[in-house]
């Protein structure tokens, strides 16, 4: 006999409710896998290229331009014979991801295809006409991560106007915006501190798409003396406005170094602005970019964490840490104390009002700490901020609560406009 028949009863039952369960277990697993989202190139691939036919294409893009399945959109346009791939435009870190944060890129070839690769961050943030009047069609695919001084939406929009100058059509192949398509922050950006790190009179969490920016963009006429582009953009399927990145199926590429994964999104917002002033250390550097408040002046992590907490602040909790950041020369193998960022409710979070409350608490408690003490770095938060108001409250002893409300005012006009350009509902 068999051995597996001699086995008791309570076993049989329970092999048999394994069996029973197992399709409902794999198909949960299928669906865990297969995404629920499809991005603008998949949307392309799965239309047979149809938009592209015969045209001459040039690409903006970096690593995270990828299929479902992790195949880059550089190759895969490539090697679709219904499309004419002849150029590739490399924003900040470049067309595959090579370059350090705020390096130049260079022009290039890309080893892969062989093709040209023109920089979009370097002496060059903007296609030349001579490159252009070789294509019929400038695309642009790349994750972005919802926060305005994350510098591809600017870089979109300088070749969206190169494009328009150049009546040439722009492309956009749509992705999602990993902290959802809803979520707003900040005042809509000061157009005297217009920057790369802020390009755009909109908020610094816009809650939009690349797509939708883009249509914004062209919309409302903020290209160089009112031009318009001939714009296209590529819809996700199954996407809603709702949606965090992880409720896609999709995944991750890191977008820079120290945007390994999505939910960093959220930590960037939080701490980003504060981490331009090179005082405290955001954790980048450390194995948590983003994610800590730290310096080697804070002695004290749990007195440091314990101000935070007692703030009660919805959907975050601050736990003490010591670290010793690896490189980033200002804090560099030197001991910080501090605390690690916990999101516990990213619905109910105020990201970006975080940072302000850690000044607030480094205010407070080291009251000989210039925040604004380093060279050159206040006029980088004014353009990352889109306002040099935040830092003149800062500097008056203003506190969190009314820099909060300052930096969330102004915003009505723009709810009014977005609403225009929504393409997810």
């Amino acid at each position: 006999m068999n051995k597996y028949w001699g086995w008791p009863l309570m076993s049989v039952q329970l092999a048999t409710a394994l069996a029973l369960a197992l399709p409902s277990v794999l198909r949960a697993e299928s669906k865990r896998n297969a995404p629920t989202v499809m991005t603008g190139i998949d949307v392309l691939i799965a239309d047979n290229f149809a938009p592209l036919a015969g045209k001459r294409v040039g690409l903006i893009t970096n690593p995270t331009g990828i299929t479902a399945d992790l195949r880059s959109t550089v190759d895969v346009l490539h090697n679709a014979p219904e499309v004419k791939l002849v150029a590739l435009f490399g924003p900040e870190h470049g067309v595959r991801g090579d370059v350090f944060a705020g390096e130049k890129v260079s022009d290039d070839r890309d080893p892969a295809t062989g093709l040209p690769v023109y920089s979009l961050y370097g002496a060059n943030r903007k296609p030349s006409p001579e490159i252009l009047k070789e294509l019929d069609v400038l695309m642009y695919d790349i994750q972005d991560i919802g926060s305005r001084s994350y510098t591809y939406i600017s870089s979109m929009g300088v070749a969206m106007e190169a494009a328009a100058e150049a009546n040439v059509a722009f492309m956009v192949l749509d992705r999602p915006n990993p902290v959802t398509g809803n979520r707003i922050e900040g005042r809509p950006l000061n157009m005297k501190f217009s920057s790369m790190v802020g390009k755009f009179p909109i908020p610094y969490i816009y809650g939009l798409t690349c797509g939708e920016v883009a249509r914004m963009i062209n919309g409302e006429g903020w290209l160089a003396n009112n031009i318009k582009c001939k714009l296209t953009v590529i819809p996700m399927r199954g996407y809603d406005r709702d949606m965090w990145f992880d409720e896609t199926g999709l995944p991750w590429v890191l977008p820079s170094p120290h945007v390994p994964h999505a939910d960093v999104a959220l930590f960037y917002a939080a701490t980003g602005i504060m981490g331009e002033l090179q005082v405290v250390c955001e954790g980048v550097g450390y194995t948590l970019p983003f994610e800590l408040a730290g310096a080697p002046f804070i002695k004290d992590a749990e007195g440091f964490a314990r101000e935070l907490n007692e703030r009660d602040l919805p959907g975050v909790r601050f736990r003490p840490i010591y670290f010793r950041p690896y490189y980033i020369d200002r804090v560099k193998n030197q001991q910080c104390g501090g605390v690690q960022i916990h999101i516990t409710d990213r619905d109910t979070v105020d990201l970006t009002g975080i940072q302000f409350h850690i000044m607030e608490v480094v205010r407070k408690l080291y009251p000989d700490v210039d925040l604004f003490g380093v060279k050159g770095r206040a006029n980088m938060f004014d353009k990352v901020c889109g306002t040099d108001r935040v830092r003149e409250m800062l500097q008056q002893g203003q506190s969190a609560a009314e820099i909060i409300r300052f930096w969330n005012s102004d915003r009505d006009d723009y709810l009014k406009m977005r609403s225009k350009y929504l393409i997810y509902e």
